[in-house]
């Protein structure tokens, strides 16, 4: 007697488009970038395929190995990574996700490379760190033109080059951010390193950083007390004359998740570094780092929910119980349907941060005010909603779903990194408050973008006016700032997609999110919603 034949099991999600998603055509064809979709369904196919997915599994399985000394007792500071990792950063920076959108002179350069990247962030979410902490780079290192046009060429080329090396012998550059000490977290005022400047030019960093991701990075941008104040700093880890620079690897962490992703403990003893901005400006420069940064937390964030809300609806289409499949039947459906709400939103609204990066980089100064808040406020919201719906949708694969194998326990780790990097929810939402103080026309500004949408539904208008009521007494706004930017973050959503996003996923969005009727929990639509093209948006279907 056969005990063991498998039946009504569903077949793996590979070899598919995880651009597939209607919604990277409808935004880039909006924007006037349709000749782009070429190349993003070209990230997206080689994202879904099998080959891919071997790569992130790999990565994931074989997480780096810090070597500190040689056999001879040498120092020598070096991560090893396995290598499907170098694979896949090698297709990343081919992909352009890294610097390129810098040389890119199209007009919807950032839109594409982000939506790029969040069609290809499905595959390892740790080699994305280095390749978005490579493309903010960029604009920090600006505030130096020697040093900028000495390392950002290198920074936006397609070329990935691991090996240990003076940058000026290097194809191509990566580079990492290092800040974060133990006394200080989030608070990087309370920085204690030190930076003494020398007669050539450079200075001897000293001190100790709790958090350095990817520390195999050709460059790390840090901050150090300098004579003036605390100043930002370029160190690089092979000096000129090919010496190593004194940067020493403590430990790396023993992380929750993005576990491909080497973060570790680093000690500088008097490290070469080169001032980037005055002196005493530090925060200012490495904020544009920073909100770059933040603007992949978003993406990713969003990125992590398509996949999966595609996975769940992929096991729900396969999977047949109670006599009939799992995606027809009523309470699943307000289940796929919900999740896929959410994740469509948070997409629309981080690729429209993207198209505001553009427009403010060709000197928009209304889309520059836009992005402040919409990034602040988008930042926190949609990063603290990945947890919650990584678990539910796991959920939808019952036992399934909490086996490795399905990865969708990898997803779940994942999901709490985007609202603890780069600040976590606390202060992102403390930004939104400093962003309101320093520049009080951002709020008129933002409240005009909502306003562009008024009119087209009750429910809309409705809590748009209950938003601005919020502000008309500012008692105690640091304590309700997390009501008060999370409802900022919802109707920013809501205003894209009464404008220009799906009616039916509109329509479900004003209900629950705005007019409030929804449970506490996904899967508690209202009735009287058209479910069917929400839910077949995010099926996954062949390449």
């Amino acid at each position: 007697m056969k005990t063991h034949e498998v039946t009504n099991q569903v077949p793996p999600l590979v070899d598919y488009d995880t651009a597939g998603h209607p919604l990277f055509d409808e935004i880039l064809t909006a924007a006037g970038a349709a000749d782009a979709l070429a190349e993003v369904h070209e990230v997206g196919t080689l994202a879904g395929s099998a080959y891919a997915k071997e790569l992130g599994d790999r990565a994931e399985a074989h997480p780096p190995i810090l070597r500190t000394h040689d056999r001879y007792g040498n120092r020598v500071d070096r991560v090893d990574y396995d290598p499907a990792y170098h694979d896949l950063m090698r297709h990343a920076i081919g992909f352009g996700l890294h610097g390129a959108p810098w040389r890119d002179k199209r007009d919807n350069a950032h839109l594409i490379r982000a939506a790029k990247f969040t069609a290809w962030q499905v595959t390892d979410a740790g080699h994305g760190c280095p390749i978005s902490m490579t493309y903010a780079a960029v604009p920090a290192l600006r505030a130096d033109e020697k040093l900028s046009s000495e390392f950002e060429p290198l920074l936006a080329n397609d070329q990935y080059d691991p090996s240990v090396a003076p940058t000026a012998l290097k194809r191509g550059l990566i580079a990492g951010m290092s800040m974060t000490e133990k006394q200080g977290g989030s608070d990087v005022r309370a920085n204690t390193t030190t930076a003494t400047p020398h007669q050539d030019g450079s200075y001897r960093i000293v001190g100790h950083k709790w958090f350095t991701s990817a520390p195999m990075s050709d460059i790390l941008l840090t901050l150090a007390q300098a004579p003036g104040g605390l100043t930002c700093f370029v160190l690089p880890r092979v000096l000129p004359d090919g010496s190593m620079n004194t940067i020493a690897l403590q430990r790396l962490k023993d992380k929750l998740g993005n576990r491909s992703n080497a973060s570790s403990e680093v000690e500088y003893d008097n490290a070469v570094g080169w001032r980037l901005g005055e002196e005493g400006r530090g925060v200012r420069t490495i904020i544009e780092m920073v909100n770059m940064t933040r603007l992949d937390c978003t993406l990713g964030a969003a990125a992590l929910m398509r996949e999966a809300v595609g996975q769940a609806a992929h096991h729900a289409a396969h999977r047949s119980a109670f006599g009939g499949l799992l995606i027809d039947k009523p309470l699943m459906r307000n289940v796929i349907a919900d999740l896929a709400v959410e994740a469509e939103a948070s997409t629309t609204v981080a690729l429209w941060l993207a198209s505001q990066t553009d427009a403010a980089l060709r000197g928009d100064e209304r889309a520059a005010l836009l992005r402040r808040l919409g990034l602040a406020v988008s930042k926190y919201y949609v990063c603290k909603r990945g947890p919650g719906h990584a678990a539910e949708a796991l959920e939808c694969l019952g036992g399934n779903g909490f086996i490795e194998e399905s990865g969708m326990p990898r997803l779940y780790r994942e999901a709490p990194l985007g609202s603890i990097w780069e600040g976590s929810g606390n202060v992102a939402a403390l930004d939104t408050l400093r962003a309101l103080a320093k520049q009080p026309e951002v709020l008129g500004v933002f409240f005009d973008e909502l306003d562009a949408a008024a009119g087209a539904d009750p429910r809309y208008d409705a809590y748009v006016a209950a938003l601005k009521a919020q502000f008309t007494d500012l008692t105690d706004l640091e304590y309700r700032s997390r009501v008060v930017v999370g409802r900022l973050a919802l109707a920013l959503q809501g205003s894209l997609l009464v404008r220009s996003g799906n009616p039916a996923v509109a329509d479900a969005f004003l209900a629950t999110r705005l007019a409030g009727d929804w449970g506490t929990v996904y899967g508690t639509l209202p009735t009287g919603l058209d479910l069917a093209p929400i839910i077949e948006r995010v099926v996954p279907t062949p390449a």
